[in-house]
C-alpha cells in the first residue's frame, strides 16, 4: 500500500477535539436560531412573510455551496479551509448578533451559510485523511456521528437557555468562542498529508451548475412550504433544478478535473449512504419541528423545558454512536448497523405517532426519544465513516461535502414536505370535527395534534425506506481496512475500484 495511506498523525486525537468543537458549532446553529427567531422577529420588527428568510438565507447558501466548499478543501488543503471557515463563520455570527435590522440579520445568516459550506466538508474530510487505522477510525467517527446527530437537539436546549435568560443575540455571539477555540487548536495541532491535496484546476462550469441547481432545489422546497406544491414558482424552481443538475452530471463526465467525480457517487456503497442519510434526515426534521411545537403549544413547556425534554434522545444518539456503532463497525458489515439502526429509530417514531392532548412524557414520549436516539446514533456512525471510506484522498473533501449535501437537501425536503402534510391534515380534521368539538380552543388543539401525528406517520415510513435502502444498496463488509486510499492518477474509475475492495469490501 502506498505511503500516504499509512500516514499517522501523532496529534490526531487532539485534533479530533477541535474538529468536534467546530462540527458542534455548525450543527448547533441549525436549530439554535429557530428557538430565538420569535424574539428576534419582535425586536427587529420582521414581518411574518419575511421571517422565513432568516432560516432560508442560511439554507440556500449552505446547501448550494457545499460541493464547491468540498472541492476547495481538496484544492487549498483541509486545514487552511477549516480555519478560514471558522474565522468567517465567527465574523458572520458577530454581525448577526449585532444586527440592527432584518436585512443585516439575513445577510449575516447567508454569510454563515457560505463559511459553513467551507467548514463542514473540511472537518469531515480531515477525519477521513487523518484516521487510517480501522479501530481508531471507528472511535473518531463515532464521536463525530454523535455530534452530527445529537447537536441539533443540544441547540434546542442552548437556544432556549440563551433566549429565556439572556437575549436572542447570544444565540449568534455564542459561536464566537466556539470558533476561536477550534481555530486556535487547528493552528496548533492539525496536520494533514500534503499528498492528499488535489492539484487539478477548479471546474468553473461545474461550480456554477451545481451551485445554481442546488439553490433552486432547496429554494423550491422552501417555496412549496409557503406557496404550495402546485404554485408556478414552486414548479418552475423544481424544473430549473432538474435541468441544471442534469447539465451538471453531463459536464462532469466531460471535463478533465470535475468538481464532483462521478465515481464518488456512483459507488454502490457511498450512493446508498448518501440516499439513506438524506431520507433519515427528512424524518428527523419532522420530529424536531412537530415535537417542539407540540411541547410548547399543547403541553405548555417553556423553551428551556422543551430543550431538556429532547436530552434523552441526545444521550441515546451518543450511546448508539460511541458504544454500539463504534464497537461493532469493525466486526459486522455496515448494512447490519445502518438497516437495524434506522428500523429501531422508526419504532421510536412509531411510538410518537400516538401522542394526544394529555400524553405522558415519561411513559410515551421518553421511550420514543430513547429508541429514536439509539437507532439514529447506531446508523449514523457507520454511515459517516463509509461515506468517505475507500475514497481517494484527493476526493475526500468533495465526498465529505456529499454527506452534508444529502443532509441539507433532506432537511429542506423534510421541513417543506412534512409541514405541508401536517397543515393539510390539521385543516381537514378541523373541518370534519367542527360541529362535534366541545369548544373552538379544544378543536384547534386536537386538530393541531392530529396534523403532527399524521406527519410523523409519514416520517415512520420514510425511516423504514431508509432502512431498506441501507440493507439493499450498502454491500460493503466490515470496515477493517485503512482510511482513504492513496491517490493514483486521480481520474480513472479502475484505480479507485481496484483500491476500494482492500479498504471496504
Amino acid at each position: 500500500m502506498p505511503e500516504t495511506a499509512q500516514f499517522v498523525d501523532p496529534r490526531r486525537w487532539k485534533a479530533l477535539i477541535f474538529i468536534a468543537i467546530a462540527q458542534l458549532m455548525v450543527v448547533l446553529d441549525a436549530t439554535i436560531v429557530n428557538i430565538a427567531l420569535p424574539s428576534a422577529q419582535t425586536d427587529l420588527d420582521i414581518s411574518d412573510g419575511n421571517r422565513q428568510w432568516v432560516i432560508t438565507a442560511y439554507a440556500l447558501a449552505f446547501g448550494g455551496l457545499l460541493l464547491f466548499g468540498g472541492r476547495i478543501a481538496d484544492l487549498w488543503g483541509r486545514k487552511q479551509t477549516f480555519i478560514v471557515g471558522l474565522v468567517g463563520f465567527a465574523a458572520a455570527s458577530a454581525v448577526g448578533g449585532a444586527a440592527l435590522n432584518s436585512s443585516m440579520l439575513m445577510g449575516a445568516r447567508a454569510l454563515q451559510g457560505v463559511f459553513g459550506a467551507l467548514l463542514a466538508p473540511a472537518a469531515l474530510s480531515l477525519l477521513a485523511v487523518m484516521f487510517t487505522d480501522a479501530k481508531e477510525r471507528a472511535k473518531a467517527f463515532g464521536i463525530f456521528g454523535a455530534i452530527a446527530g445529537g447537536g441539533g437537539a443540544v441547540g434546542l436546549i442552548l437556544g432556549g437557555v440563551l433566549t429565556e435568560y439572556m437575549d436572542w443575540r447570544w444565540t449568534f455571539f455564542v459561536n464566537i468562542p466556539f470558533a476561536a477555540v477550534a481555530a486556535a487548536g487547528a493552528v496548533a495541532v492539525i496536520r494533514e498529508p500534503v499528498e492528499s491535496r488535489n492539484p487539478s484546476r477548479l471546474d468553473i462550469p461545474g461550480v456554477i451548475l451545481a451551485t445554481t441547481g442546488l439553490v433552486a432545489l432547496v429554494y423550491g422546497f422552501t417555496r412549496a412550504e409557503s406557496d404550495g406544491w402546485t404554485a408556478g414558482w414552486t414548479i418552475g424552481l423544481f424544473i430549473a433544478a432538474a435541468v441544471l443538475l442534469a447539465a451538471f452530471a453531463v459536464v462532469e463526465t466531460r471535463v478533465k478535473a470535475p468538481l464532483l467525480p462521478l465515481r464518488v457517487v456512483t459507488d454502490r456503497n457511498r450512493g446508498g449512504v448518501y440516499l439513506s442519510l438524506g431520507l433519515a434526515i427528512i424524518g428527523m426534521f419532522g420530529l424536531f419541528l412537530f415535537l417542539t411545537y407540540y411541547m410548547q403549544i399543547v403541553k405548555g413547556y417553556s423553551p428551556v423545558k422543551t430543550g431538556f425534554a429532547f436530552l434523552p434522545m441526545v444521550v441515546g444518539m451518543i450511546v448508539g454512536s460511541t458504544q454500539i456503532g463504534t464497537r461493532l463497525m469493525t466486526r459486522v458489515p455496515a448494512r447490519l448497523l445502518m438497516g437495524p439502526g434506522f428500523a429501531v429509530a422508526a419504532v421510536g417514531m412509531l411510538i410518537l405517532t400516538q401522542i394526544d392532548l394529555d400524553t405522558s412524557y415519561t411513559w410515551q414520549i421518553l421511550p420514543g426519544f430513547i429508541l429514536l436516539g439509539l437507532g439514529m446514533g447506531t446508523a449514523f456512525m457507520p454511515a459517516m465513516s463509509l461515506a468517505t471510506h475507500g475514497v481517494q484522498p484527493r476526493d475526500a473533501g468533495v465526498a465529505s461535502a456529499m454527506v452534508n449535501t444529502s443532509q441539507q437537501v433532506g432537511g429542506a425536503i423534510g421541513t417543506a414536505l412534512l409541514n405541508t402534510i401536517a397543515a393539510s391534515a390539521t385543516t381537514d380534521y378541523a373541518k370534519s370535527h367542527m360541529l362535534s368539538a366541545p369548544s373552538a380552543t379544544a378543536l384547534k388543539m386536537q386538530a393541531m395534534v392530529h396534523g403532527y401525528t399524521t406527519a410523523i406517520w409519514w416520517a415512520v415510513g420514510i425511516l423504514v425506506l431508509a432502512a431498506l435502502i441501507a440493507v439493499t444498496f450498502v454491500n460493503a463488509g466490515r470496515q477493517d481496512g485503512g482510511g482513504p486510499v492513496a491517490s493514483g492518477d486521480g481520474e480513472g474509475k479502475g484505480a479507485i475500484e481496484d483500491a476500494v475492495p482492500v479498504m471496504v469490501h
